[in-house]
């Protein structure tokens, strides 16, 4: 049976950063850098309308010759984002942060923020499922199945 986002996240935590849209890009990368992640949802009261990145960062702030201090997190954010829900497997986010060139996938399930995965957490999912797939068959090859 394949893997579903709702068991990674419910290993990993729900624990979701954010930050308002109006925030400085300053305040967004200081947040990250003390979480040590390396994006933020964009969330204005309980509604998810972006998601900021390092990468947005470094393209739209730095290469542009902004000022993080005075450049707002709704200048640059992501404003359509991807979601997934929790019954979406692994491959499925997998097909999609592949596809899109992105790293992270909120996860929405009955119209509310229930986490956030990374390509980081996708693979260690797809490594222990492998280990697991390992272990199982050379259980069979010994004979102690």
């Amino acid at each position: 049976m394949p893997q579903t986002i709702a068991s990674i996240v419910k290993n990993k935590g729900c624990q979701i950063w954010s930050i308002e849209p109006d925030a400085t890009i300053f305040d967004a990368i200081a947040l990250m850098a003390e979480k040590s992640i390396g994006a933020l949802l964009v969330v204005s009261g309980e509604k998810l309308v972006g998601i900021v990145s390092e990468r947005d960062y470094a393209r739209k702030v730095i290469l542009q010759g902004r000022s993080s201090r005075d450049t707002q997190v709704r200048e640059i954010m992501t404003r359509d984002v991807l979601t997934v829900s929790p019954d979406h497997t692994v491959d499925d986010c997998m097909r999609i942060i592949t596809n899109h060139r992105i790293r992270h996938l909120p996860v929405m399930g009955g119209g509310e923020l229930r986490g956030v995965i990374s390509i980081g957490d996708l693979v260690r999912a797809i490594i222990a499922e492998q280990a697991e797939t390992i272990d199982h068959l050379h259980s069979y090859i010994a004979g102690r199945y």
